[in-house]
């Protein structure tokens, strides 16, 4: 594989596997172009370099073929503005004559968006005979799609194997992904403590057996942390709890045990009567909640408990949220945890953020720009770090 930032582009044709899935409203207004923005500067360089870019990309989960909600069309203008006002020309096809004629007259400096690539059921299977169609747009693949690295589709992965290996490669994006999820994995600094958050064991087993190997601390917050206080014995009230993850709970705790691991648990936590942003509110240990109470947030003796371990870390991975934290009642532990991060970073720890619900609270909070990396890709990182072979990646690699 050749280096995206070595590579010169000059008078060649870029297809580049971008993420464009983002959400859109009722007027197909862009509600969050993060995805779009990450992008932008691997287009940019392409373009610098003379070379031309066709964008290839995903929207929503179209059902039934070709959709005008699900359509492309609707992000030329924003996509236009981010390239500060270069004419982006759209194919209302993903492959076909529209698509190949308009790509074949491209000159460098340009741009074309080809419609949604599923609107083809092929995209999803990996279908080979697609990938090879969607292959001759170009000179050279670019992967920048870390949103979807973890899809062995035909755009992300099957595509790959029809260009030499000098002429496949990462975006800066993928780089930049890979890069700081391979520093966490195989590089990290000791202490090194992995925060994990939201409302479901079974979400986060993989990833939590997989970093007793690496991590010294674990910080268990959100919905998750019941599971674990009522399998150790604890009275929860109406929290959240997954019954049939208890025992899972239990092994969990041994494995850390015998790993040597330090598993944190919340000791204290916000509680409510009722799942809402007016509830009324009150502390309590998080092993003897009231019945008829839930815990929402993490306590104010959690939240002194977790800002210490994350202090000393010199490496942090944070992957979920300590709460409910789109309401404001409940947020305290979030941005606890966030500020904390925040400032292990500035003392030269590295910090990688990443999953949904985190990114959106750093983002929230204003502190995007103060951990060493947000990462674009909920789904594949969450797999990279249960150490599975992500196909979008492995394509580019081998």
């Amino acid at each position: 594989m050749s280096t995206f930032s070595q590579h010169n582009f000059k008078g060649e044709k870029a297809l580049i596997r971008v993420d464009f899935n983002v959400p859109l409203d009722d007027q197909f207004n862009i509600t969050d172009d993060t995805r779009i923005k990450a992008a932008v500067p691997t287009i940019k360089k392409i373009l610098n370099d003379g070379g031309s870019v066709i964008l290839m990309s995903h929207l929503g989960r179209p059902k039934d073929g070709p959709t005008d909600k699900y359509s492309l069309k609707h992000l030329i203008k924003h996509i236009s503005e981010l390239l500060g006002g270069t004419t982006v020309l759209f194919a209302n096809d993903c492959i076909g004559e529209q698509a190949y004629v308009t790509a074949g007259m491209l000159k460098p400096g340009e741009v074309l968006l080809l419609e949604n690539l599923r609107f083809y059921k092929e995209e999803e299977k990996g279908d080979k005979g697609f990938a090879e169609k969607l292959s001759k747009l170009g000179d050279v693949y670019v992967n920048d799609a870390f949103g979807t690295a973890h899809r062995a589709h035909a755009s992300t992965a099957v595509i790959a194997e029809f260009f030499a290996k000098d002429k496949r490669m990462f975006g800066l994006l993928m780089e930049g992904e890979v890069a700081s999820a391979e520093k966490v994995l195989h590089e990290s600094k000791k202490p090194f403590t992995a925060i994990i958050g939201g409302a479901k064991v079974s979400d986060k087993i993989l990833i939590i057996e997989n970093l007793l190997e690496r991590a010294t601390d674990i910080i268990i917050g959100g919905g998750m942390a019941y599971t674990f206080m009522k399998a150790q014995g604890g009275h929860i009230g109406k929290s959240l709890c997954e019954d049939d993850r208890l025992e899972t709970a239990r092994e969990l705790i041994k494995k850390a045990d015998a790993k040597g691991v330090c598993l944190h648990l919340p000791s204290d936590s916000t509680i409510a009567d009722k799942f809402a942003a007016d509830a009324e509110t009150a502390a309590s240990p998080s092993n003897a909640i009231p019945d008829g109470w839930m815990g929402l947030d993490i306590g104010a003796m959690a939240c002194d408990q977790f800002t210490n371990v994350i202090k000393r870390s010199k490496t942090i991975l944070w992957n979920g949220p300590m709460g409910v934290f789109e309401m404001e009642k409940f947020q305290h532990g979030t941005k606890t945890v966030a500020e904390a991060v925040v400032e292990a970073t500035k003392e030269g720890a590295f910090s990688l953020v990443g999953g949904g619900d985190s990114v959106a609270a750093v983002n929230q909070f204003g502190f995007a720009d103060k951990v060493s990396y947000v990462s674009t890709g909920g789904g594949a990182m969450l797999e990279y770090f249960e150490g599975k072979t992500l196909p979008g990646i492995a394509a580019i690699k081998d």
